[in-house]
């Protein structure tokens, strides 16, 4: 199937299952839900007993409203049926066994969505589901409280353009892509959703260093170099990239940053990974992508490789995000060159 061709493939969509209701599949939930959609969370631990005792509790710069959205504690509990959809807000590191589990009760041909970052999510899940959408987000949200999301953009809270995975649009893209605009988001339906995913991606590789690091001065020589060994490594791959004022187009008007009243805006999903001390970060599927890349097409990739390994040690260790001063991180790269 080609990249741009439209593919006959049809799920009417009844209900929502976002597996994984953090920071982005809250936000996405929750809005969805007081859309009038039929929702069902997925969540685990703190978080959802929070979510079963009082509700998610979904923050904007408008307000706040709670939301009594069911919620389980497990893909399992949940009766599957025609009509779901399973959106995927687990970070990629917990893909692989979300699509085992899923894969045990849900029908074959449900169509699964990558609400995730990174791009190996949509190729893990096609292994055992045909109908696979991938997500470009961008949609500032946070999540470091029980039962509690914030979107920190208003009135549009993001945008999140889908297609189907390898490539092509679908009348289930067309579908969901209506019905995340009904919920407030902006969304269309790509054939080319991956060169999307993969600018992305570019942008993510400063996530660790800003957990890492903070946002202070000399953070953005640092992210500069990130990125260009990210762009020298799909280059070499012949991976094709949305170009930077494609992405900036698309963007443009869509996000305007305003508080949210009782919820900080911290930083990226990583940071807030460290903040909520879970012990780990995706940065294997996003410095880690670009690793690997390099390693299969002869492209160094150091800043990257340092990243990776130091955002994960902090998260093992349990530190807090921001210890880590931007000249330390140069010291140990040039030590590592020599």
């Amino acid at each position: 199937m080609g990249v741009g061709r439209r593919v006959i493939a049809s799920v009417c969509v009844v209900r929502w299952v976002i597996v994984g209701a953090g920071a982005v599949g809250g936000v996405v939930g929750g809005r969805l839900a007081a859309a009038g959609h039929e929702v069902v969370l997925v969540a685990r631990g703190a978080h959802l007993e929070a979510i079963r005792r009082d509700g998610l509790l979904l923050r904007s710069p408008e307000g706040e409203r709670a939301l009594r959205v069911p919620v389980a504690g497990q893909v399992s509990d949940l009766d599957w049926r025609p009509g779901d959809v399973a959106v995927l807000g687990v970070k990629s590191m917990d893909t692989a066994a979300v699509l085992a589990d899923l894969a045990a009760v849900a029908p074959a041909d449900t169509p699964v969505v990558c609400l995730q970052n990174g791009v190996a999510n949509e190729r893990a899940a096609l292994r055992v589901f045909a109908h696979v959408y991938g997500v470009w987000v961008v949609l500032p949200a946070s999540h470091l409280a029980p039962g509690v999301v914030a979107a920190h953009s208003g009135p549009i809270p993001g945008a999140l353009d889908l297609g189907r995975f390898p490539g092509g649009v679908d009348d289930t893209a067309t579908e969901l892509a209506a019905g995340l605009r009904s919920a407030g988001f902006e969304s269309v339906a790509r054939p080319d959703i991956m060169r999307w995913k993969y600018a992305k991606l570019l942008t993510n590789l400063g996530n660790a260093i800003h957990a890492l690091c903070g946002r202070v001065d000399g953070v953005d020589a640092i992210d500069e170099l990130v990125r260009a060994e990210g762009d020298a490594a799909l280059r070499a791959a012949g991976i094709d990239v949305a170009a930077p004022d494609e992405e900036d187009g698309r963007r443009a008007g869509v996000l305007t940053i305003k508080p949210v009243e009782g919820v900080p805006r911290g930083g990226s999903s990583t940071w807030q990974s460290l903040a909520r001390g879970t012990g780990t970060v995706e940065a294997d599927f996003l410095n880690g992508e670009i690793v690997l890349l390099g390693r299969l097409h002869g492209v160094t990739t150091p800043a990257n490789e340092l990243a990776r390994q130091l955002i994960n040690r902090v998260a093992r260790t349990g530190a807090e995000p921001g210890t880590l001063a931007p000249a330390e991180f140069l010291a140990m790269l040039e030590t590592a060159g020599r």
